[in-house]
């Protein structure tokens, strides 16, 4: 065939068109009447016929081959053709015997780069799959460079697995694509599959163990402060490849070890990357100005045919320094997320995930912290993944516990009538069935990326709404239900929603996190935080204390024994704490609500001009997403009645009013006897604000109209307000 009887479908490989009969074709010459057309189009105007070719065709039209668009073009601009593995050895540009130990220490370190370039969202065959030695592993003579590459395509493996299986990542996230490398199996690329190149994960950790003896035996062929001697540090990097891919193993399958042996792995990472870290230097380096990470066994361009024919998106491989401290932050994250295995408690196992989330944690820990709790396992009993009837889906023991936990409602008590009864059995279990899924989905949100949350945590009200009215109900008839079998139960539990009591509070949880996550994401422009700060101080962060003392008073109903004594005792302990600090975050909101109507009378808040903006069509477009049940939607005209009066109010009186709060705020701080970071960031902002809103009173800057400055930097939803 000739060179035209074939094409390029962007696969990396040119396919043939397939044979057809001879066919003789009119061609004729249209350039004449074209330029003669088109002079009846004004500059800028485009013609198509959209019966036959629309602006979908047109785009299609000019991507493939387009160098401006189709990826793969980037090869054919003048640029010499990459070597691929056997061409590149064959030249002598690729050694796969007789390394230097720095060969090799650079090789590592910049697929290291390479890695943590791919959990940062770009590729794998733009990033770590441009380490030729990769392509074809089991070619390679040198023992240690031949395990360490088996290794990553185990670790890449793992890491895809945990990933995949945790389904809290976005496209923008992480690209699990495997762009025809046998990750799981055979890591031969450009090969068919061969059971004798089979690794397993045993044998590969074998494999490592082995080169890490052999390495140590090298070693002590030279004195302790032999600066020649790099045995020891190649070592380390074998070894954390070990221990690291072992503790994603126990993470990810759950079976294989116990939690102290995936502790210690995980100590033992850190202490190989304090010496990968030191030894960074030892390593050959990437030229200057270069795209490849490292002078030997690396070629950017040899993937860029596998690409599909997209916008060429450039992939800078992160510096090796900043990966190596990217890895290091990654095993202290790992080893924290392994903490939630010893969270018993629901309501404390959230709080983690959302601490977890706020710390900005890569895509790979989060997921990780995902499989630690909702995945299956055999020796926790915190797994939430389904298991084989007729035994109980464990979530639903760790609801029930929680509920108990926090409202101790009669329903659930062994002896209580309403408990007891088939009917009521029935009505709870079906209820905390029906509650499994919103509640894992809700824990899944928190591993999102905290952009992608907010989005997620919108929808997931909808399904809380349909629970409020279920929880209602349920409560209702086990009232009744008590009622009609014993009269002194029912008068003790009559009006008594415990259930809606405990959705009511994780439902407030939800709307509050969705209107915080908005501030942190700057999402909202400044003459919009006056009603964002009034719904939270007025309205959610009002419902939240309310709900917390209903519960305590609840759980305060509860019979008197010993071993619950101790039980009421921690929960009320829980309850005042947690009220505390919803004091505290309902008077942050207070004080910021009243300074920003002050600044607003005073105009030094900029307006949108009224021709291109509505109030009521913002208000309602910010808080769409809160039509629930319970608490009832303020809608646009109420707040405007609420708020009338301040309206007319003297600035100074409102930032009186406002230092009033953030004074309240910081008293209700400083009585905390163990503070954590949050309390102490909380309490800078309290003072800050307080003095600042103590000028504004006192007649500091009145005349002034210069807006405000709302500095973020020290709390993520509480801003320090700064005059300028």
């Amino acid at each position: 065939m000739a060179d035209s009887d074939y094409f390029y479908d962007g696969d990396g490989v040119m396919d043939s068109l397939p044979v057809s009969p001879e066919v003789t074709y009119n061609w004729v010459d249209i350039t004449s009447d074209f330029f003669k057309h088109i002079e009846d189009l004004k500059l800028g105007e485009l013609l198509h016929d959209g019966h036959l070719f629309g602006l979908f065709e047109a785009m299609s039209a000019i991507e493939m081959m387009d160098p401006k668009m189709d990826a793969g073009m980037l090869c054919n601009r003048g640029n010499p053709k990459p070597l691929n593995f056997p061409q590149a050895v064959a030249s002598g540009k690729l050694k796969i015997d007789d390394l230097e130990p720095s060969e090799l220490i650079g090789i590592i370190d910049a697929t290291m780069a390479c890695i943590v370039s791919w959990l940062e969202g770009h590729s794998l065959a733009q990033t770590v799959f441009t380490n030729l030695y990769l392509h074809q592993p089991h070619s390679i003579i040198n023992k240690t460079l031949k395990a360490y590459c088996i290794a990553v395509y185990k670790l890449l493996d793992c890491i895809r697995d945990c990933i995949t299986k945790a389904q809290v990542f976005e496209e923008e996230d992480f690209l699990p694509m495997g762009y025809g490398y046998r990750l799981g199996s055979n890591p031969q690329m450009g090969s068919a599959y061969d059971a004798s190149l089979e690794v397993s994960e045993q044998k590969c950790i074998a494999m490592l163990r082995e080169q890490e003896e052999d390495l140590n035996k090298k070693s002590r062929s030279f004195d302790d402060d032999d600066a020649n001697n790099l045995w020891p540090a190649l070592a380390a990097r074998i070894r954390f490849t070990r221990m690291i891919y072992q503790a994603l193993l126990v993470i990810t399958k759950r079976d294989s070890q116990s939690g102290a042996d995936c502790v210690a792995l995980l100590n033992g990472c850190s202490e190989m990357m304090k010496i990968i870290i030191k030894t960074a230097g030892k390593g050959t380096q990437p030229v200057e100005n270069s795209d490849s990470p490292n002078p030997m066994g690396f070629e950017p361009m040899i993937n860029q045919r596998l690409l599909p024919p997209t916008f060429p998106r450039y992939t800078r491989i992160k510096p090796r320094a900043a990966a190596l401290l990217y890895f290091d932050d990654l095993v202290a994250r790992l080893r924290h997320a392994w903490k939630i295995t010893s969270c018993t408690n629901f309501h404390t196992a959230l709080d983690f995930f959302m601490e977890f989330s706020r710390q900005r944690s890569c895509i790979l820990s989060r997921s990780a912290l995902q499989l630690l709790y909702l995945s299956p396992s055999p020796a926790t009993s915190l797994s939430v993944a389904a298991t084989a009837p007729p035994r109980p889906h464990p979530f639903v023991e760790i609801l029930r516990e929680s509920i108990r936990s926090f409202v101790n409602p009669p329903a659930l008590a062994l002896k209580s009538p309403a408990g007891t009864t088939p009917q009521g059995r029935e009505l709870v279990e079906k209820f905390l069935v029906r509650c499994v899924r919103p509640f894992a989905v809700l824990l899944q949100v928190c591993g999102h990326n905290r952009a992608r949350q907010r989005d997620k945590l919108a929808l997931l009200l909808d399904e809380f709404a349909a629970l409020q009215e279920e929880a209602e109900s349920v409560d209702a008839l086990l009232v009744g239900g008590a009622g009609a079998g014993a009269g002194a139960v029912a008068g003790a539990g009559a009006g008594r929603s415990c259930l809606g009591t405990w959705l009511l509070y994780h439902v407030l949880r939800v709307m509050i996190a969705y209107l915080l996550a908005g501030l942190e994401l700057e999402l909202y422009s400044v003459h919009e935080y006056h009603y964002i700060f009034w719904y939270l101080y007025e309205f959610l962060y009002g419902w939240l204390v309310s709900a917390l003392g209903r519960a305590a008073a609840l759980a305060g109903e509860a019979r008197r024994d010993c071993k619950r004594g101790a039980r009421k005792h921690k929960k009320r302990a829980r309850h005042a704490r947690e009220g505390l600090m919803c004091q505290v975050l309902q008077n942050m909101c207070g004080g910021y609500y009243k300074a920003l109507v002050a600044f607003k009378l005073q105009g030094k808040v900029r307006q949108p001009r009224c021709a291109f903006d509505s109030e009521a069509v913002r208000y309602k477009h910010r808080f769409a997403p809160l039509a629930v049940l319970t608490p009832p939607q303020v809608h646009y005209h109420e707040f405007c009645e609420m708020t009338q009066p301040l309206k007319y109010e003297n600035p100074v009186i409102l930032y009186l009013g406002g230092c009033k709060h953030f004074q309240q705020a910081r008293t209700v701080l400083e009585s905390i006897t163990t503070p954590d970071q949050e309390v102490t960031d909380l309490l800078k902002v309290a003072k800050t604000n307080f003095v600042v809103l103590k000028l504004l009173a006192g007649g500091h800057k009145r005349d002034s109209t210069a807006p405000p400055e709302f500095d973020f930097s020290v709390h993520r939803h509480f801003p320090i307000i700064k005059l300028v």
